[in-house]
């Protein structure tokens, strides 16, 4: 199956988690550090220690206890991965015929979305899929990515970041904006975040940008190289 690469916002939505074991937490993990609105998990367990301090978190419940199907009332996203194959499949049908997204751990067949590997440098991030067609390919491209990108493109994207609001204040025109982005991304200035030459960074984008943004060139590195 070939599928559809998406990133989703979880901002101000609610999201379900059923099974707290090992999965289930790296699951649980993954929602919190993409910023979703609400988690809740359900486990017939109660939860283990190392949640502690996930459990303190005021977008998070855990309710002991089996699944039921009010659970997925008003959720946006859905993942399961209890022990047992028949509530986890009893699950997926349920999100199927509600429309509501759903990750089946180990059965991607039962799945409306995968969560593929990944790749995170600061707000850089990599999504690596085959298709289920070979978890060790997959791997592999994951390790040869986390060589390749360093953090040096976790701080580009911030410089970059800082510098777009103060570009558009300037009121040029859109092609003047995307020439001087695109400028900056083909310089050398990211060879020179990853040597930390700081006053390189600094002939660079003092090349690069329009001169009433010249003085701000100090607080576009402030803190970074």
């Amino acid at each position: 199956m070939r599928y559809y690469p998406i990133f989703v916002n979880l901002d101000k939505k609610a999201c379900l988690v059923i099974g707290a074991g090992e999965v289930g937490r790296r699951k649980i993990q993954s929602l919190i550090d993409s910023g979703a609105g609400h988690v809740t998990i359900i486990d017939t367990q109660p939860a283990p220690a190392e949640m502690s301090m996930t459990l303190e978190l005021d977008n998070v419940d855990f309710f002991c206890r089996e699944f039921l199907d009010s659970d997925l009332d008003g959720k946006f996203l859905v993942i399961a991965c209890t022990s047992s194959e028949n509530v986890n499949l009893r699950i997926s049908q349920l999100c199927d015929e509600r429309g509501i997204l759903c990750n089946i751990a180990d059965l991607p067949e039962a799945c409306s979305f995968i969560v593929p590997a990944t790749v995170k440098r600061g707000d850089l991030t990599l999504a690596i899929s085959t298709a289920g067609q070979s978890p060790a390919m997959t791997k592999r491209i994951r390790r040869e990515l986390q060589d390749y990108f360093g953090d040096e493109y976790a701080v580009l994207l911030t410089v970059m970041g800082r510098i777009r609001p103060l570009m558009l204040e300037l009121g040029l025109e859109t092609k003047k904006n995307t020439a001087v982005f695109r400028a900056l991304v083909n310089s050398d200035l990211l060879s020179a975040i990853k040597e930390q030459k700081l006053d390189v960074c600094r002939e660079i984008l003092k090349d690069s940008l329009p001169q009433p943004l010249h003085a701000n060139i100090s607080e576009l590195l402030d803190g970074l190289v």
